[in-house]
């Protein structure tokens, strides 16, 4: 009882803590000379994170086993291994873009556990048959940790898509201005805005170096994140296989689960690819990796929804109203 308590407690309190990390990430956005939100930030991250941890152990503790064992506990292990990722700029004392990728993530996997599942699904259950083997932890916890690096990385690829697709469309919008004012204007006009143009040529130039240095950071970490994303789901395929061959007599069945790991597999293979050319970095891999993002959620929550295959043990029912 006590500690089922206690895991209600930590539930809310991460819960809490990532919900005021939401909000100290808008307000840097509406008011930018706020000293010290930014530190109030990452403490909000971390207080998730240590929240998180003694919820997942409580449950062990409390379940006697490790908490992996159906969608509500393999969300909770998600929002932690967001959590995880947060930490790895800090480890190696770099510039950290990626807080405001995770904070939504966490919360909105948190949230979802919490409120869009059945009650059901929150109370420890003894394991079916199934998962009642060592790979559990080696596999499950491989494959989260995937997912977790392979959304975060992706979402870094989609804001790269947008400012530089925005970038590109203020260009030809004000290339097309200039070009009807110079055409119905004359001379005249055109000299005009010529030297207006020449004035404001320092404030374009540091507004698109400061452009340049973001999407480099964001194509720098997203590289970063989905490349720990591929090794945590190459080792978690390959434990998986090990652990069908132990529990059904086969390496590979095609399972659905089985076949959307392996296109998960192949996508960011060859994002990863697409990363050895010069020519294909930037835009070409970041839209790969955008296309990675939704067959991830496809991989994770789709198959669970039409519970179906070997893996149906992962299905889950939403709350009624």
């Amino acid at each position: 009882m006590i500690l089922a308590t206690l895991e209600h407690i930590l539930t809310h309190i991460s819960f809490s803590s990532i919900s005021i990390v939401i909000t100290i990430h808008l307000m840097t956005l509406l008011v930018h000379e706020i000293i010290g939100l930014r530190d109030s930030s990452e403490k909000g991250i971390m207080a998730t994170f240590f929240s998180i941890t003694g919820l997942l152990a409580t449950r062990w503790i409390y379940s006697g086993h490790f908490p992996l064992s159906n969608l509500y506990e393999s969300l909770i292990f998600l929002s932690w291994s967001f959590s995880i990722i947060h930490m790895i700029p800090k480890i190696r004392n770099q510039k950290n873009d990626l807080s405001a990728i995770i904070a939504p993530s966490a919360i909105f996997t948190q949230g979802f556990a919490t409120s869009g599942l059945s009650t059901e699904m929150h109370q420890s259950a003894i394991l079916v048959p199934a998962l009642q083997s060592r790979w559990l932890m080696m596999h499950v916890s491989m494959m989260l940790l995937s997912y977790a690096a392979l959304l975060c990385g992706s979402l870094l690829s989609v804001a790269l898509l947008v400012i530089t697709f925005r970038k590109n469309i203020d260009i030809f919008c004000k290339s097309k201005n200039f070009l009807i004012k110079t055409f119905f204007f004359g001379e005249l006009q055109y000299l005009n805005e010529k030297r207006s143009v020449l004035k404001n040529t320092s404030f374009f130039s540091f507004r698109n170096y400061y452009k340049y240095q973001l999407t480099q950071r964001l194509d720098y970490w997203s590289y970063r994140v989905i490349s720990l994303g591929f090794t945590f789901l190459t080792i978690g395929i390959l434990s998986g296989a090990v652990w069908a061959n132990e529990a059904w007599g086969s390496y590979w069945n095609w399972d659905p689960k089985e076949t959307w790991a392996f296109i998960t597999w192949t996508i960011f293979a060859i994002y990863l690819h697409t990363r050895t050319n010069q020519s294909l970095q930037g835009t070409n891999s970041a839209l790969v990796a955008s296309i990675g993002f939704i067959i991830i959620w496809i991989c994770y929550f789709g198959i669970n929804l039409l519970g179906i295959g070997l893996h149906s043990y992962g299905s889950f029912t939403l709350t009624s109203n």
